[in-house]
């Protein structure tokens, strides 16, 4: 018998049931009626005696108002596992023993992140699929990036396998990686927040599934390909549209600085939050200086970095910087005024072997052509979704 077709173990089953049907103040009878199964089959599932069809974990999990997976998981088996360590370690973690990793499988390379390298925020969200014990074949208890790392598994190694690591600047990606949850259960989107240019030679590395970009090419003023068509080999890749965005100004509500254009930043009253080389928001402003006639060095601020869209928007709305390029989302959301810039489509990269050896991507590009997502991200603001799902020909 294939190894998809054996049964799981009731001992590899965490199972919650009783615990959740007791918070709800309900009985075995009550939720055999609301789920319109036996009293006997909620018995049985209880005491571990009876693994529930999918079917009946659905109806179970309808009736408590709740996830499947808030009933049934699988039991962590401390697997230790070997991958290689991507990303800066955090200064804070140099030291530790036990740091917690995100790992995801990338063709047949794993690969390892620190979750805390997602940000303060999603440090506290995202779960770990495991802890980094040490080195790979030392006794030393840390790792330099790049180094082959043991991880101990938090999480079942399918689970871990099944999840989509995607590099860009496109913080939508993850509410798609919430859709795609509710599409094929446990299946999530963790998203690796960098500039265009790193996020395509992060996907040349085999560090991510998908990569991110929107760079506007000057010349002809076409969205991504042209850049593509220089940085990537071959013609294994598939392009698919993932949204038609705003890149403009970012400013304080009501503009105090009375900022219009890009020439603008170059006024000593004016201090800008920039982004990383090779950023599309950073090749967008530098484009516009050299139009301008201006050089970098004539705009405060130049040099001073921000990791994200957000993180600039952040930076405007505390005052801290009077201007930065970005997406009109993030704009919208803390309460900026915008200047627009340029139009510009955001398209996600993806090998065309990944398309057939990882479903889950398959999955993920049916998410985002699908009404419900495609209504909730034109909702956030600055989102065009009409070419969203065009394939487009690299």
């Amino acid at each position: 018998m294939g190894e998809k077709n054996k049964a799981e173990p009731a001992s590899n089953i965490q199972n919650r049931l009783r615990s959740l049907r007791l918070a709800k103040g309900l009985s075995q009878g009550q939720l055999a009626m609301m789920a319109g199964i036996t009293r006997q089959a909620i018995y049985a599932i209880e005491i571990n005696q009876y693994l529930p069809t999918t079917a009946v974990a659905l109806r179970l999990a309808g009736a408590l108002d709740c996830r499947v997976e808030d009933l049934f998981s699988l039991v962590s088996s401390g697997e230790v596992i070997e991958g290689d360590l991507i990303g800066a370690l955090p200064s804070s973690l140099a030291d530790s023993a036990r740091v917690r990793v995100k790992v995801a499988k990338v063709g047949e390379r794993v690969v390892v992140r620190p979750v805390a390298t997602l940000g303060e925020v999603l440090n506290y969200t995202v779960p770990a699929d495991g802890l980094m014990i040490g080195s790979a074949g030392s006794s030393r208890r840390t790792a330099k990036v790049g180094a082959r790392v043991r991880v101990e598994l938090l999480r079942d190694r399918r689970t871990v396998e099944g999840e989509v690591a995607v590099a860009g600047c496109d913080p939508a990606i993850f509410l798609a990686g919430e859709y795609l949850r509710r599409r094929q259960d446990k299946t999530t989107v963790v998203g690796w927040t960098m500039g265009s240019a790193a996020a395509i030679e992060a996907l040349k590395r085999r560090e991510v599934h998908v990569a991110g970009l929107h760079i506007v090419d000057e010349k002809s003023g076409e969205s991504n390909l042209p850049y593509l068509r220089r940085h990537l080999k071959g013609d294994e890749f598939a392009v698919v549209t993932f949204a038609t965005w705003e890149e403009g100004l970012m400013v304080r509500a009501g503009n105090p600085k009375g900022v219009r254009e890009v020439g603008d930043l170059a006024r000593k009253d004016i201090r800008l939050v920039n982004r990383e080389d090779g950023a599309g928001a950073r090749l967008l402003l530098d484009g516009r200086l050299a139009t301008s006639g201006l050089k970098p060095s004539q705009v405060k601020g130049y040099q001073r970095f921000a990791a994200s869209h957000f993180e600039v928007a952040r930076l405007v709305a505390e005052g801290q910087a009077d201007a930065g390029v970005g997406i009109g989302s993030a704009a919208r959301l803390l309460g900026l005024d915008f200047i627009p810039l340029q139009r510009e489509r955001y398209d996600l990269v993806i090998p065309t072997p990944f398309l057939t050896g990882h479903p889950a991507l398959a999955n993920l590009l049916d998410t985002i052509v699908s009404r419900a997502f495609r209504t909730e991200i034109e909702a956030l603001g600055g989102y065009d979704t009409r070419e969203t799902g065009k394939m487009q020909a690299l």
